[in-house]
């Protein structure tokens, strides 16, 4: 049975080849980070399960194409793929809207959301729907960072304060703590 990194390696393969007119072995085993013996493998795994052609062109050039199987195993695997990351950002948007509302219902009136992220838009849609203020600016964050009663600190994935900072702080979490835990519970000092 093959592993999850083997399937993925495969994938990468036929993707590069169905994309690129000429293709070495050598670029390959450079795109999915492989030996050449190793490649070499993958690629007569490939043909054997009917996803590939190789045909010799000459002594020293090898032509290969993704057969129609071969598209349709790229297919199902983008498929699987993107339902799992619609499946997460559910997730994660429940979680988070779940998060906002029980910040909303402990008296705070918005969210000083500190850092660069790629889910900002999941809390800012969040505190929309919550009816709670959603800010960004430095002076709010601030002010949340001083204390503000108003105001619960939000630090994106891509920020960790130090464990000093979190203990000092009346209310603050971190994003990756929203979805792991339910909602609140990732809150330092919440009452």
């Amino acid at each position: 049975m093959h592993t999850e990194l083997a399937v993925d390696n495969e994938i990468a393969i036929l993707s590069h080849i169905a994309r690129s007119e000429r293709v070495r072995q050598r670029d390959l085993s450079h795109v999915i980070g492989m030996s050449l013996g190793m490649t070499n493998a993958i690629l007569k795994r490939l043909v054997h399960k009917g996803y590939l052609t190789i045909r010799k062109i000459n002594n020293r050039n090898i032509a290969y194409a993704v057969t129609p199987m071969g598209v349709e195993a790229m297919a199902k695997r983008s498929y699987r793929y993107f339902k799992r990351t619609i499946k997460n950002i559910v997730y994660y948007r429940e979680a988070t809207e779940a998060f906002v509302q029980d910040t909303k219902s402990r008296g705070y009136q918005g969210i000083a959301f500190a850092g660069v992220s790629d889910l900002d838009f999941v809390v800012e849609h969040a505190c929309e729907t919550c009816g709670i203020r959603y800010l960004r600016d430095d002076a709010s964050i601030d002010a949340a960072r001083a204390g503000s009663d108003e105001l619960f600190l939000l630090y994106s994935e891509s920020y960790i304060p130090a464990e000093e900072e979190k203990r000092t702080l009346p209310a603050a979490a971190c994003l990756q703590e929203v979805g792991s835990q339910g909602a609140g519970e990732g809150a330092a000092g919440a009452q």
